[in-house]
This record gives structure tokens, C-alpha cells and sequence, in this order.
């Protein structure tokens, strides 16, 4: 029999796993400028295409992630990896338009809800089982953090691909991400899933016992206001930098795709870093201070578009950092919180309620873009930009006040 592998090579292979699978995930915003003229959008189609994509995710997250506290996780997340490859292969070969493309990103949101969280449940449910009742907040820090990394390299790769090839080369080479994904799994992890330590004691869609635990449910509302504004900039980050490339200053030869990818890149330190800051000062402290900075970040870096062009940039990469300095927080919270044998259902429910706010957020942006633009052409103007990031910025600030309103009096 092989020995059992260490927890450590299990959150390094699982990672990496997540890492590679997805590639393809910020191909589509950060392509947008092209998408944006090649099939003449505005920017309230943009926002639906960026936002379609979690609607999909959301309507299959409460069935795919529940499903991880009755049966092995690692059976949806392989099935969900191909339905990934799948929906970004699709969007290479068979996308010419808005309708089109709005088809394959619902199909790739719902292969995000299998593979995401059920991937971290597999992670969890293997470490219980190697490890026992250690605290697992530093593999949910990098595990979490290992998305934004994959999203950064998506960003920079489509950026290069698209350039040296065209964006239909883009989305078919990322499609061989989630192949790679579920190869390292194969190898890596043992055959054999430990088996459930705690089943739930209601059927499959009752999520009562966590909406009545109030402190999941505060981590839960932060993790929608927090997801608003990560996928919001995700979305138009790319867009942003473009616009405010045309500026006086011009864009001093920075690639916009590369430098989105560099503010990702910053997920894995802000978020780990922001994990050991809640470890020593207490969750709930430690995140109400990043998402109020970052409130604060997104109103200043809406106007700033015609300022010097390394200011815009330095701006943007210091919002990258509490962009996600509170996300490991969240999710660690909301693990550590989640009723007895309702870790799956606590997850799926963070997932749905949480990806609202990855839906909207987009969607909210390019509205808010044309909403105040004068010509209701959005993003042709300062002003529009400005109103969008600090209607973005409000939503934030919801985040600190659920987790005060709804915190236990016991220490978090």
C-alpha cells in the first residue's frame, strides 16, 4: 500500500492543480478592448458576457457542492474539469457573437462551481484525514490564493497569445489547462478518498442549519461584497488601464493584460498575509480594515485615469493587494464556522449567496459606465469611470457592517 502522502505535497499538487485549470478563466476580460470593437458591444453587453459567466456558476453550486458532504468531491471535480475544458474550447472554435459567447460562459461558470470549492472541500476532507483538527486557515490561504494566481497568468498568456496569434488561439490553448489539472490529481493523490466523517441529517438541498449559524452567514454576506468588487475589477481592470493608457502621459509601453496580471499576481502574498494578520488580531478585525481600505482605493483610482500614467499603475497594484488581502480571511471563516457535517452545504451556500456579487459586480459596472457617461457611450469619459469605481466602493463597506451586525458574541 503507498504511503500516505504529506499534507504539505497534498496543498502544493492541489495548487498547482487549481492554478493550471484556470488558464482560461481571464481570457474573455482580458480580451475585452477586442471583443468590445469586433463585435461592436456596449458596455452593458460587455457587462453581461463578464457576469453570464458566475450566473452559471451560481445556478450550479448549491447542487455540486452540497453533493461533496454525500459522495467522494473528487467525482465532480473531474467531471466538472472536462465540462471546463469543454465550455473554453467551445468559446475558441464555435464564438462569433454575443449570443454565442453568453452560452459557453454559462457553461464554463457552471464547470467553476465543481471544480472551485469541491476542490478545496477534496483538499479539506484529505488533510482531516492526514492531519486530524489542525487548523487548516493557511492551506484554505493558499488554496484560495492559487485562483488569483491562475487568473493572473490567464491574464498575461491571453494578452501574449492573442497578440502573437489571435484571441480564438487564446481560448484554445487554455483549454489544455484543466487536462493538466486532473493529471496532477491522478498522480498525486491517493486512490482512494477518506470517507465522511459527518453526514448532514437533511437532504440534499436543505440549507437551514446554515442560515441559522450566524456567524457563517456574516462571513458568507462579507464574502458577496468582497466577490462585487474582485470580480468587478477583474472584469474592467484590463479596459480601465487601456482607457487610461490614451491619457496625456501615454502608456509608457506597458502592456495592460501584463499589468493585470502583476495585480493578481499580488493575490498570493495580500491574501496570505491577510490570513496571518487575522491568525494574530482576530478575523473580524483584520477584515473590516482591508475592505474599508479598499473602499477607499477603488473611489481614488476611479478618477485618477488622467493622471500620470505610473500613478495609475502604482494605484492600481496597491488595490490588487486589499482587492484580496481579506479573502483566505473570509473563507477560513466561514470553514471554520460551518455546522457539523454541513462543511459542504456552508460552502455551497457561501459560493451562491457570495457569487451574486461576482454576477452583479461586472454587470453593475459597465451599468454604472454607461449610466454616467453623457453620451450613454460608458468609459469615454473620466467621470464615468470614477462613478463606477465608488458606486463599487459603497457596495464594499457592506461587508464590515454584516460582520458586525450578525457576529457571535463568543471570540471569532
Amino acid at each position: 500500500m503507498p504511503p500516505t502522502p504529506s499534507p504539505l505535497r497534498l496543498i502544493v499538487v492541489l495548487c498547482a492543480a487549481e492554478i493550471v485549470s484556470m488558464l482560461g478563466a481571464a481570457t474573455f476580460p482580458a480580451l475585452l478592448p477586442t471583443f468590445l470593437v469586433e463585435w461592436e458591444l456596449s458596455k452593458t453587453d460587455a457587462g453581461w458576457l463578464n457576469g453570464i459567466y458566475y450566473v452559471g456558476y451560481l445556478m450550479a453550486v448549491p447542487v455540486l457542492v452540497s453533493l461533496t458532504d454525500r459522495i467522494s468531491p473528487r467525482k465532480i471535480y473531474f467531471l466538472c474539469m472536462g465540462l471546463t475544458a469543454v465550455g473554453t474550447l467551445g468559446f475558441a472554435l464555435m464564438t462569433s457573437g454575443f449570443w454565442s459567447a453568453f452560452v459557453f460562459r454559462v457553461i464554463s461558470g457552471i464547470a467553476l462551481a465543481g471544480t472551485y470549492m469541491p476542490g478545496l472541500k477534496l483538499l479539506s476532507n484529505h488533510l482531516r484525514h492526514t492531519a486530524g483538527d489542525k487548523d487548516q486557515s493557511r492551506a484554505v490561504a493558499f488554496y484560495t490564493s492559487s485562483f488569483g494566481i491562475g487568473t493572473a497568468i490567464s491574464f498575461y498568456l491571453s494578452g501574449v497569445v492573442a497578440t502573437a496569434l489571435d484571441w480564438h488561439w487564446a481560448f484554445g490553448l487554455a483549454s489544455l489547462g484543466p487536462a493538466a489539472a486532473m493529471a496532477l490529481i491522478f498522480l498525486a493523490f491517493p486512490r482512494q478518498d477518506p470517507e465522511q466523517a459527518d453526514r448532514p441529517s437533511t437532504h440534499l438541498l436543505d440549507f437551514r442549519p446554515v442560515f441559522k449559524c450566524r456567524a457563517a452567514m456574516g462571513y458568507v454576506l462579507a464574502y458577496t461584497a468582497h466577490n462585487f468588487e474582485l470580480f468587478a475589477f477583474r472584469a474592467w481592470g484590463v479596459t480601465y488601464l487601456v482607457f487610461a493608457a490614451t491619457g496625456p502621459t501615454g502608456n509608457m509601453g506597458w502592456s495592460a493584460t501584463a499589468i493585470a496580471a502583476v495585480i493578481n499576481l499580488l493575490g498570493l502574498p495580500s491574501s496570505v498575509l491577510g490570513n496571518e494578520l487575522s491568525r494574530r488580531f482576530g478575523r473580524h478585525r483584520i477584515i473590516t480594515m482591508v475592505m474599508l481600505s479598499s473602499a477607499v482605493l477603488a473611489c481614488v483610482l476611479g478618477i485618477s485615469a488622467d493622471w500620470p500614467y505610473w500613478v495609475v499603475v502604482g494605484l492600481s497594484l496597491l488595490y490588487g493587494i486589499t482587492l484580496t488581502g481579506d479573502s483566505a480571511s473570509i473563507t477560513a471563516g466561514v470553514v471554520a464556522a460551518a455546522p457539523k457535517g454541513y462543511q459542504g452545504a456552508t460552502m455551497a451556500v457561501h459560493s451562491c449567496i457570495g457569487f451574486i456579487g461576482a454576477f452583479a459586480g461586472p454587470l453593475m459596472f459597465g451599468v454604472m459606465l454607461d449610466l454616467a457617461s453623457p453620451t450613454g457611450i460608458g468609459g469615454e469619459t473620466v467621470a464615468s469611470w470614477g462613478w463606477a469605481f465608488a458606486f463599487t466602493g459603497l457596495i464594499v463597506t457592506l461587508g464590515p457592517l454584516a460582520l458586525a451586525l450578525l457576529r457571535e458574541k463568543k471570540k471569532d
